[in-house]
């Protein structure tokens, strides 16, 4: 697949991107213009029934017509760092798959089916504090990789043991309630922390929950979920971990972190649902709870 820089394209029209790349004349791009007078529909899809065109050949050019360069994954090699940078559960939920990946600048390219799906990188962007560049690949290829690197499950427990026995973490054990703001920015934004909540939340909309509770206690972090009016425990943190998830909480709902005396609200966007936050001060630190909603039902 010839490389093609896409700002050559980005904003044209698809019947005259088709025709700058050859891939149809222009009385074909004029007899699917004619039959849509006629029946409404897309261009591509009329160009594409009419023969002119291949599946293939559309994908490219609208790739190219949003900005995105179509690239050919057969034979990719990926490195073992890049696999594990987003878990089983967040690259199948969105079709995607890290092509690159750089830890210190937590940049990434990932490789999605279609250029449309702009989900993904809203989401790896602002759930998962990523600097997402993307392209797009064939559907077949995307889905072979997937099957290959990532038909398994991330184990919640394990995820969370790398946290507890993270030593930039572990240093929260000694310092009580009384932490710098420059501390706490930096607790909310370790990658340890960022997979662990992206992973309970998206356990929570797998499974259905109603919502999801962070409950401190005196010498724990209990996390909950209710199915079915009924909590079921998820997995009990360790108490110096509590701080640093509730301010990435906040940080995902675009709440002040340096508040910790007053009740807060907000909300997350994640997978088509809508998270109403809550965070309310206690005893032994803040509590939060995320209500989630069907973002079509709530709309």
């Amino acid at each position: 697949m010839a490389k093609i820089d896409p700002k050559v394209f980005k904003g044209e029209r698809l019947g005259r991107i088709l025709r700058r790349l050859g891939r149809c004349s222009r009385e074909q791009v004029y007899e699917a213009l004619h039959l849509q007078k006629e029946r409404k529909g897309r261009v591509g899809e009329l160009l594409l029934e009419l023969g002119h065109c291949t599946q293939m050949q559309i994908t490219e050019a609208l790739s190219l017509q949003r900005g995105f360069q179509m690239v050919n994954l057969e034979g990719r090699t990926i490195e073992e760092d890049v696999l594990s940078s987003i878990p089983p559960e967040t690259v199948r939920a969105y079709g995607v798959v890290p092509l690159k990946y750089d830890p210190g600048s937590r940049r990434i390219l990932i490789a999605m089916k279609t250029p449309d799906n702009l989900r993904a990188i809203d989401d790896l962007s602002q759930l998962m504090d990523f600097k997402v560049q993307a392209v797009v690949a064939p559907a077949e290829q995307v889905d072979a990789l997937i099957k290959e690197h990532f038909s398994g499950a991330t184990d919640l427990g394990q995820v969370l043991a790398k946290a507890e026995d993270s030593n930039a973490l572990g240093a929260l054990s000694s310092r009580g309630e009384s932490i710098d703001l420059g501390v706490i920015e930096e607790a909310a934004a370790d990658n340890q922390i960022i997979e662990l909540l992206d992973l309970v939340l998206r356990i929570g909309i797998q499974e259905q929950a109603s919502d999801i509770h962070f409950e401190p206690f005196e010498d724990q972090l209990r996390i909950r979920q209710r199915i079915d009016g009924v909590l079921y425990e998820m997995a009990p943190v360790r108490k110096h971990l509590a701080m640093a998830i509730i301010s990435r909480v906040k940080v995902m709902a675009n709440l002040d972190i340096a508040e910790r005396r007053l009740p807060q609200d907000g909300r997350i966007e994640m997978m088509g649902r809508d998270l109403r936050v809550s965070i309310l001060p206690t005893m032994f630190g803040e509590s939060a709870v995320l209500r989630i909603l069907d973002r079509e039902v709530v709309s």
